[in-house]
């Protein structure tokens, strides 16, 4: 039977587990965050609460875990589109405290959605804005989280676009590539729910070394849907599989891809949508994989979670649906 862990606030609006399931975040609708611990002790199966304090003005939408490597580190992403970045410090010898030691945000437009990624060479943080623009910063130092620099900036477009209107995006989905990256290219999977359509589908965007700079090298989206709205975007761990699976949701679906790991003359990464899955009723709004990559766990607006998978034959279905109760 079933264990309740923890009964959370009224107005809490987004969670986050840490990587290794021993901490969870909370953010609420007033712009407190609040921290969870299950590690102390070890052996218990509640968890309690280590901090809490209001961290930004308004709303929090979404709490992001920095990768264990770079210590305990959350972002917060306010509603109005401000990025507060804590991590866990002890200061004079006093016991562990959560402090802000960056915040991001931009005049031109909201920071959507952020997402961590752990380069050859450092720590890589991708932010999406509400003006259609993505950002990539980078750690100067791996001690100190608060020297990030812009290293690049870039629309979510394959072939250069000579104009199109202002841009007014209203959320976007990131998801990196979860192999570590220590071995191979840096690359993540982007997506906007805009007014322009050009910036909708999602992409895959790897760094090219030889010339320092972001390409695309892969659209996730047939040519009929290419314009489609995304909600939101999960690349699958890989533990073994000579492809890539990657789930996309749009208002059409829940769409499963395979990106081959091999580029043609152009660069290009092959793509085939192998599932466009139905079930939810409405959008589809999160997603998250298992760690084998093999089973998708997905939420969205008719409240419902739901578990979906491959069969032997490759062919994928809801294996399981969960209904929260009061």
């Amino acid at each position: 039977m079933a264990k309740e862990m923890l009964s959370l606030d009224d107005g809490t609006t987004c969670t986050a587990w840490n990587y290794s399931a021993s901490r969870l975040a909370a953010g609420s609708a007033d712009g407190t965050l609040s921290i969870f611990d299950s590690r102390h002790p070890p052996s218990s199966s509640s968890l309690r609460t280590t901090f809490k304090s209001r961290v930004v003005e308004g709303n929090i939408v979404k709490v992001v875990w920095v990768p264990p490597e770079y210590g305990d580190a959350v972002a917060c992403i306010s509603a109005d589109g401000i990025v507060a970045l804590l991590e866990e410090v002890a200061e004079d010898s006093r016991s562990l405290q959560w402090k802000i030691c960056k915040s991001f945000g931009n005049n031109s437009g909201k920071v959507l959605d952020v997402q961590f990624g752990i380069s050859s060479t450092s720590l890589k943080m991708v932010a999406a804005y509400s003006d259609g623009n993505v950002r990539v910063f980078e750690l100067l130092d791996p001690l100190e989280l608060r020297n990030w620099q812009l290293q690049a900036e870039f629309q979510n477009v394959i072939e250069s676009v000579s104009e199109f209107g202002k841009a007014s995006c209203l959320s976007a989905a990131i998801s990196w590539n979860p192999q570590n990256g220590r071995s191979q290219e840096s690359c993540f999977l982007i997506g906007f729910n805009s007014n322009t359509p050009e910036l909708n589908s999602s992409k895959v965007w790897e760094f090219d070394q030889a010339h320092q700079r972001w390409l695309p090298v892969a659209e996730l989206a047939l040519p009929e849907d290419k314009g489609d709205q995304v909600y939101a975007v999960a690349w699958a761990p890989n533990i073994g599989r000579p492809y890539e699976i990657i789930a996309v949701a749009t208002h059409k679906g829940l769409a499963i891809w395979h990106l081959g790991l091999n580029p043609d003359h152009d660069g290009r990464l092959p793509v085939e949508r192998v599932a466009l899955l139905s079930g939810h009723e409405g959008v589809v709004w999160q997603m998250e994989w298992d760690m084998s990559g093999m089973t998708l766990a997905t939420s969205g607006h008719d409240g419902m979670v739901r578990l979906w998978q491959s069969n032997l034959n490759g062919v994928w279905h809801q294996q399981a649906a969960f209904e929260p109760t009061s």
